[in-house]
């Protein structure tokens, strides 16, 4: 199982509410970690993008890293 899918597995047994209290508190902190995985991977991702830059003449110059702050 991948980390997206492990926490979307995470907030729906959190949302149903029928975790007992510790569980629910472990599942949560493990979600937390899933989270800042999964935004780091999204940064990683973002830095690897690249933008497609054209001549005059609207033609593929090249490319060049995508600016997505």
């Amino acid at each position: 199982m991948g980390s997206i899918e492990e926490l979307e597995s995470i907030v729906k047994r959190l949302e149903d509410g029928k975790v007992p209290l510790e569980e629910s508190v472990a599942i949560y902190e493990r979600g937390e970690s899933l989270k800042r995985r999964c935004e780091e991977l999204l940064r990683q991702a973002e830095a690897r993008v690249d933008k497609i830059t054209a001549d005059a003449s609207g033609r593929a110059a090249g490319t060049e890293p995508l600016d997505v702050q």
